[in-house]
């Protein structure tokens, strides 16, 4: 362990983890030098265990020998630690450290499509959802629920988000995922679309078709205004959650474990 305490702010060594932003953190112009930053001992650790590599660890004095010392023993050796007291860590991130502490990891590029679908049967694809959290909860929901690839549109936000990351309690780093212009493509490979929403002609998430399709894309909304008119009258299916007391719809992370139970 390469153990480092910092005594100010200004320590350009520990920037990544405070004064830069996610997106100054992809790095678009130099994408091998991009970073994410992932919070708690756990999260890190699931990262690790996938093969992730480490650049540094940010972690408060008391948690080296403590809740940090499973990640930090996982890490090669080195790998720069840095630490000090618990406020001039806050001051310095702008908030309190999950489980004091942080890592910055060199983000890896998204794989190509064709890999990505090699031997998926069951894949979502998310248009237009903006929000870290659902981002996250979506991403946790595939995991366990057996969702074989995460597709995003380009309007969709980046799932290395930081707080996407927390929210998903590192399953980001479990299902395989990237980037696709539209859902339409995916027929390209075998695909039929399904989209979430409501219409009086849609399917029940029961219906035997659905089971019966080799393979399928479930197609998520954003949070507000659902799936555009056109991507839903290009779905090949439509299909609905039955609701109850006058309730019309679940938020998006909701809706998306729900289908994922149902259709895998």
């Amino acid at each position: 362990m390469k153990l480092i305490e910092i005594e100010s702010l200004d320590d350009e060594r520990v920037r990544m983890f405070g004064r830069l932003t996610d997106t100054q953190l992809r790095n678009r112009l130099d994408p091998s030098r991009a970073l994410v930053i992932v919070e708690s001992p756990k999260v890190i650790e699931v990262a690790l265990r996938q093969g992730w590599h480490p650049e540094a660890l940010l972690c408060e004095e008391r948690h080296i020998s403590g809740d940090a010392a499973a990640a930090i023993a996982m890490m090669p050796a080195d790998t720069p630690v840095y630490t000090a007291g618990r406020q001039l860590l806050a001051s310095l991130t702008g908030y309190t450290l999950t489980r004091g502490v942080l890592c910055a990891m060199r983000r890896r590029q998204c794989p190509p499509l064709e890999k990505l679908l090699d031997g998926a049967r069951r894949v979502c694809v998310i248009d237009g959802v903006s929000d870290t959290t659902n981002i996250g909860a979506i991403f946790r929901s595939a995991a366990a629920l057996g969702i074989d690839a995460v597709l995003l549109t380009p309007t969709s936000c980046d799932p290395l988000n930081r707080r996407a990351i927390r929210v998903s309690m590192g399953s980001v780093f479990l299902v395989p995922w990237g980037w696709i212009d539209t859902p339409s493509r995916l027929r390209d490979f075998g695909f039929k679309t399904v989209a979430m929403a409501l219409r009086d002609d849609s399917r029940l998430l029961s219906d035997p078709a659905l089971a019966a399709e080799p393979r399928l894309a479930i197609v998520m909304g954003t949070e507000g205004d659902g799936l555009s008119q056109a991507e839903i009258d290009s779905a090949d299916y439509v299909v609905r959650i039955p609701m109850r007391h006058g309730v019309d719809s679940l938020n998006v992370a909701a809706a998306s474990a729900v289908a994922f139970y149902a259709l895998c």
